[in-house]
């Protein structure tokens, strides 16, 4: 009989049926002087118990802001030590966190704040060379005008209250953190141990937004059953104990930094180690030497920026055990460098997307090098996946490719407030299906093959072209838009955009993006722009994306970067 590409973990760990704010508790009670909290740049260190008191705090404080359970609370923030509390803290009062990517520009922070229906937003002063009270006073004029906390919009009718993280003086309109910090003491632990109480592991607790092909982004709504079990299976995977530093140089705002790496050590007892406020290469390598870190997370491009940089051999790594590269495929020589230069001989890869909580498969420690490289490991424990015809629905043999398909505690409850998308994921019988390709082998070990959707992948960051597609039409001398990507040797792929202009218009590559700048995100904006005069397609009028990107490969003399691709 012919083994189908199906497979599923058991542990002998069972699930836990906890808040994050009880397994917040739960580590604080065990591990109370285990130091829970290293930002570097901004000298800030809490132990555990000196955590957990900080963040009951900030969650008293937005109780008095009257918060209440299921209300939306976004950050926009880089990796700062508020961040982190803020997840937290709405994790105890049972409100929704929204995470708002630190890239985004106007256009997306107005769509992410509407289609959430925000309450409550906390934002850092800017971010390079973004400066996001600006942005948000564009976006939202009335605040510039309105006292903290009556703030009425007519962009955003549910936003109420606006709360500024920074040691400068806080803009109009706003409250500050320490306002928000002194408005705890208002609040008693006994009302605080009420509200917890009052919450279920099947409540949701964050929004994270990700990008479909065909529209604008959807925020994947995820419980703490969901969080709190994918971060403790994670964690196995890697052998991580309370004695472990794990270095997180990786965005809050992603899953990546908020589950991986914060999630991972608060299950755990491990200590949360941030380097910057953003990604630097040499602060990440001084402190891993400084903190003696036990791991390291990144994507393939973080990991080659610290191998090369000039400071290298300056530092003692060998400190490191372990680690999680993810986001894009890992060269298997890249991997050994990170094994053998950077001493993480127990370095794991992981693959999964925000739907998914958003791990699905991992290598283990143990596993072989042979098999972290050249497979995204086997299913996380009570992890369902199989593998489909994804034109059929049936499962396909081993070895034979199809569509990835999940199931299990791990599933997004849904999308918020798009219940035809969630319907497009998430089938009658619970399977999300995830859009990519790939391949079982005997071991239950799955290899990432191909994309059935779109999607660019550039240096870890998920770019949609629909949603890129969706903005450059908004253009008054565009007539036509279509958005691919193309490879590209250090960040894996880079954005090209197809345009075709409206009758007896001109135009120039560097007035398109011009146009893109400040509106979205950096990384987001074509690199290539091709204007033509038509598309290929099919006889019945289907835009042929692959035959564009296979003419964009040779015209722009990218046959190189696209062969290491496939390798």
């Amino acid at each position: 009989m012919t083994t189908k590409s199906y497979a599923c973990e058991g542990s002998q760990t069972p699930l836990w049926g906890m808040t994050i704010g009880e397994v917040l508790q739960r580590t604080a009670g065990r591990h109370p002087e285990n130091e829970a909290l290293v930002v570097k740049h901004q000298s800030v260190r809490y132990t555990y118990r000196e955590f957990q008191e900080i963040v009951r705090r900030a969650a008293r404080g937005l109780m008095e802001l009257g918060v209440e359970k299921g209300d939306r609370v976004a950050i926009w923030a880089t990796n700062y030590a508020e961040w982190v509390i803020t997840q937290f803290a709405t994790a105890y009062v049972g409100a929704i966190l929204v995470n708002i990517n630190p890239a985004y520009r106007v256009y997306e922070l107005e769509y992410a704040l509407k289609q959430s229906e925000t309450q409550t937003l906390l934002l850092i002063k800017g971010f390079r060379d973004s400066d996001y009270v600006s942005m948000l006073y564009d976006v939202c004029p009335e605040a510039r005008r309105a006292r903290p906390g009556e703030l009425k919009s007519e962009k955003l009718p549910y936003l109420r209250n606006l709360i500024f993280i920074g040691e400068e003086e806080k803009p109009a309109g706003m409250l500050g953190w320490a306002d928000l910090m002194a408005m705890g003491d208002e609040v008693s632990d006994e009302a605080l141990d009420e509200r917890a109480a009052s919450l279920g592991f099947d409540d949701p607790i964050n929004i994270q937004y990700t990008s479909g092909t065909t529209g604008f982004p959807k925020g994947a709504l995820l419980t703490h059953h969901n969080i709190v079990n994918n971060a403790l299976f994670i964690g196995r995977s890697m052998n991580v104990t309370a004695r472990d530093r794990i270095c997180i140089p990786v965005p809050f705002y992603h899953c990546f930094g908020m589950v991986l790496g914060n999630m991972v050590c608060v299950v755990n007892g491990a200590t949360m180690v941030i380097p910057a406020e953003y990604f630097d290469p040499l602060a990440t390598l001084e402190t891993v030497h400084q903190e003696r870190c036990t791991a390291l997370y990144g994507v393939p491009t973080m990991f080659i920026a610290e191998l090369e940089h000039p400071e290298f051999e300056r530092f003692d790594l060998r400190c490191l055990r372990t680690g999680i590269m993810a986001g894009s495929p890992c060269p298997i020589e890249l991997m050994k460098k990170v094994v053998e230069r950077m001493h993480c001989r127990e370095m794991t890869i992981a693959y999964g997307l925000t739907e998914a909580s958003p791990v699905i498969t991992q290598t283990r420690a143990e596993d072989p090098i042979e098999w972290r490289v050249t497979t995204v490991g086997r299913p996380l424990p009570y992890t369902e996946v199989k593998i489909i015809d994804p034109q059929t629905g049936q499962i396909v043999p081993r070895g034979v490719q199809g569509e990835l398909c999940t199931r299990g505690y791990l599933v997004m409850k849904g999308y918020y407030n798009n219940p035809e998308a969630t319907r497009a994921a998430i089938d009658e019988d619970g399977w999300l299906h995830t859009g990519d390709l790939a391949t079982m082998d005997e071991r239950g070990y799955i290899k990432i093959t191909g994309r059935v959707k779109d999607m660019i992948i550039r240096g870890g960051e998920n770019i949609y072209p629909r949603e890129v597609e969706e903005f450059l039409y908004t253009h008054p001398k565009i007539s036509q838009v279509h958005v691919i990507g193309v490879p590209d040797a250090k960040y894996g792929e880079e954005v090209m955009a197809w345009i075709q202009l409206k009758p007896g218009e001109e135009a120039t590559a560097e007035e398109i993006r011009e146009f893109c700048r400040g509106k979205i995100a950096r990384y987001k904006i074509p690199k290539y722009i091709k204007f033509v005069d038509a598309f290929p397609m099919t006889v019945t009028g289907k835009i042929q994306k692959f035959k564009m990107r296979e003419m964009a490969v040779k015209e722009l003399g990218l046959e190189e970067a696209a062969r290491t691709e496939t390798a």
